[in-house]
């Protein structure tokens, strides 16, 4: 039996999935999503939160506020609540419902940015913001994710251990890439390892962070419209592009097989599949970090009308040829 006092004290960090008998994918999918922040952001909020509170920077009197597409927005909000904290996420319109509605039942403000300038984007509106915040309120503390070392120092002491006491014959890992917290500090974990283990950042179409095009991007989750202070490019092996149409089969395909997952998990898993169908090597042990679980993309991804608002191809798993939907050869229909 085990008794905690805050919620920040619970994360299960050792469960893991064996993708070969529900898709044929030779991976393990480490899960991040059981914890009562719902998402492997949990660390990286604690870590900061924390830090933040040895150095003297937050103060009983603080106003926390951090720019959030909704993961960190929901971990921060449980943290803070658990503290007595007050907090403020700044998020967008492309934020699940059941995102925001959770944050506001754990007692924060959330501030939806539903625009911004031409030529601009989102998130340099929702990082106006949080300047603008901390201007007129010096109680205001901006945590920024995208700069603060701590978001990746979280990993490197939490996830890539666990994923070394479960795997230590390692070969290759698979990180999702957005402020790059979780992948630069698995990437640091292992560049100091007793065998090569190689980094492969799974990124979505449309973000900048490995020099790719801007585009649209309307899954939260992975990937930057403006490249990420945080990364390291020296420390990644590859990175695998992938859009989100294949996303969304991917998410559904799992369902198909009783794995609900969000957006990350599914870029995370069909960028995987993709680089597993181009290096076909038996031997090889993958490992492939599920950021959150599926419920807060209910209304979203796995809603038919907002996805036949938004693509135009049949995004069925079933039915979309395997090359398209990510897992290539070793997505199987029962």
């Amino acid at each position: 039996m085990r008794v905690i006092s805050v919620p920040h004290e619970f994360n299960e960090e050792e469960l893991f999935i064996d993708l070969r008998p529900s898709l044929g994918c030779p991976l393990f999918l480490k899960c991040e999503g059981f914890n009562f922040a719902g998402s492997v952001k949990l660390k990286a909020a604690t870590e900061m939160v924390e830090s933040a509170e040895r150095d003297g920077t937050i103060t009983p009197d603080s106003i926390l506020v951090e720019s959030s597409s909704g993961n960190l927005g929901v971990a921060l909000s449980v943290i803070t609540a658990s503290k007595g904290y007050r907090f403020v996420c700044v998020t967008d319109s492309r934020c699940n419902l059941a995102t925001r509605l959770m944050m506001e039942a754990l007692g924060s403000t959330v501030h939806v940015i539903t625009d911004h300038e031409a030529g601009s984007s989102f998130l340099a509106a929702r990082l106006d913001y949080v300047k603008g915040l901390c201007q007129a309120d010096d109680r205001c503390v901006w945590l920024s994710q995208y700069t603060n070392p701590a978001n990746w120092k979280a990993h490197y002491r939490n996830t890539a251990p666990a994923i070394a006491r479960g795997f230590p014959q390692l070969d290759v890992l698979f990180v999702g890439a957005g402020t790059t917290g979780t992948l630069m500090g698995c990437a640091r974990y292992f560049s100091d390892w007793h065998r090569r283990v190689r980094i492969i950042a799974v990124d979505s179409s449309g973000s900048v962070t490995f020099g790719g095009a801007p585009g649209r991007r309307m899954i939260p989750g992975l990937g930057m419209s403006v490249p990420p202070p945080l990364l390291d490019r020296s420390l990644v092996d590859e990175a695998v592009l992938v859009d989100e149409e294949d996303t969304i089969r991917t998410c559904r395909a799992l369902a198909r097989r009783g794995f609900l997952f969000g957006g990350s998990t599914g870029t995370v898993v069909s960028g995987a599949a993709k680089w597993l169908a181009r290096h076909p090597d038996t031997g090889l042990t993958a490992v492939g970090i599920a950021p959150d679980l599926g419920e807060r993309y209910l209304d979203t991804l796995y809603q038919e009308n907002w996805v036949r608002a938004l693509y135009d191809d049949d995004l069925d798993p079933e039915g979309a040829s395997p090359h398209r939907a990510g897992l290539g050869r070793f997505l199987r229909t029962p």
